[in-house]
């Protein structure tokens, strides 16, 4: 089955931010349940885990980063797997929340990352996995903007 941007089958980036997506959401559901004691210590391979979950800078008025790294991934996810539809393929509100979440998603894990090296002088490799996975994402999501443009001359 051909879309009508001439690619074959459903558009590979938004299958790559649905599989990134949703190994970001289990890292942040893990986060989660370490900070309201579901689970026992935060295994860390690297780095502090400790350290950088015991920061001021882990949470907003007492609710864990995670949290909102969960509402992020639920986003990208439930985007992406309405963009791989055959109806979807070609919308532009598709493309808009991709982008625009994964933009805020990478600028935000920049930030924190920022604040890892700089200001709390620990890492978390959960956090930095979570920050790789958002840039992945959001380099699979610039292809969006080809798809916003081509959108926008066939409108024309």
């Amino acid at each position: 089955m051909t879309d009508s941007s001439g690619m074959n089958g459903p558009p590979a980036n938004r299958m790559a931010i649905a599989v990134l997506s949703l190994v970001g959401f289990f890292i942040c559901m893990y986060l989660i349940s370490h900070f309201y004691g579901w689970t026992g210590p935060l295994v860390c391979g690297v780095g502090d885990c400790g350290a950088v979950q015991a920061s001021p800078y882990a949470q907003i008025r007492g609710i864990p980063l995670s949290v909102f790294g969960v509402a992020g991934y639920v986003l990208l996810l439930v985007t992406s797997f309405v963009g791989i539809q055959p109806g979807k393929r070609d919308s532009r509100l598709v493309s808009v929340v991709l982008l625009a979440a994964a933009s805020f998603g990478v600028g935000v894990s920049g930030y924190l990352t920022y604040l890892e090296a700089a200001v709390i002088h620990a890492w978390c490799q959960w956090c930095v996995i979570s920050a790789v996975l958002m840039t992945l994402i959001f380099l699979a999501s610039l292809v969006e903007l080809r798809r916003f443009r081509n959108h926008g001359e066939e409108a024309s």
